[in-house]
């Protein structure tokens, strides 16, 4: 669990500096710029979404699998 947690931590992080480089380097207009962030940030944020209902749904089913009586 640790090595896990550990990964996306680093995962995280790396993305944050991938993109502060990006936005120095981008070619584009600031409002441009702006919009594409927009829709990067809702797309960032649908797909965590996404991700915790997902994984809510598996560990709501582990939990009634262990709950179930044992026969």
């Amino acid at each position: 669990m640790r090595k896990m947690f550990g990964f996306l931590i680093g995962t995280f992080v790396g993305g944050l500096v991938g993109a502060t480089i990006a936005l120095l380097l981008a070619p584009e207009s600031g409002e441009q710029l702006r919009a594409a962030l927009r829709q990067r940030a809702a797309s960032f944020t649908s797909e965590v979404k996404n991700a915790a209902t997902t994984r809510q749904i598996e560990l709501r089913e582990r939990l009634e699998t262990l709950r179930a009586p044992r026969e």
